[in-house]
């Protein structure tokens, strides 16, 4: 996996950096745009940039190369999956406290329309 998915000399180096820094990030900011009511694409955006801010992170203490398309994609695919994630988490809590007698939640992550009601 080492040089496929990261290029750092540890697979420990991408779970703090990528994983557990970057994906904190974008947890919250999914959480963030969720609450705001913005549609997905924007957190789509959001995302994009925060995988350079994770890939400077990466250039800045660890030595990694800052300008490779190869690992922006995977830190990026990443933070999009968790940012979604923390989006799909906070936007299934809204619709289920906001609008209770239309919805129940059917998993953290989704909801369905209340039948009988």
């Amino acid at each position: 996996m080492q040089g496929i998915l990261y290029e750092e000399p540890s697979i420990w180096l991408f779970l703090l950096v990528t994983c557990i820094m970057g994906g904190w990030a974008a947890w919250m900011t999914g959480r963030a745009c969720a609450k705001t009511w913005r549609p997905i694409g924007v957190l789509v955006f959001y995302m994009l940039l925060l995988g350079v801010a994770v890939r400077f992170i990466h250039f800045a203490l660890f030595g990694g190369t800052m300008l490779t398309l190869q690992y922006y994609v995977v830190d990026t695919i990443v933070l999009i999956i968790v940012g979604t994630l923390g989006y799909r988490y906070t936007r299934t809590k809204q619709m289920i406290r906001q609008y209770y007698w239309l919805y129940e939640k059917v998993s953290p992550f989704s909801w369905k329309e209340k039948t009988g009601a």
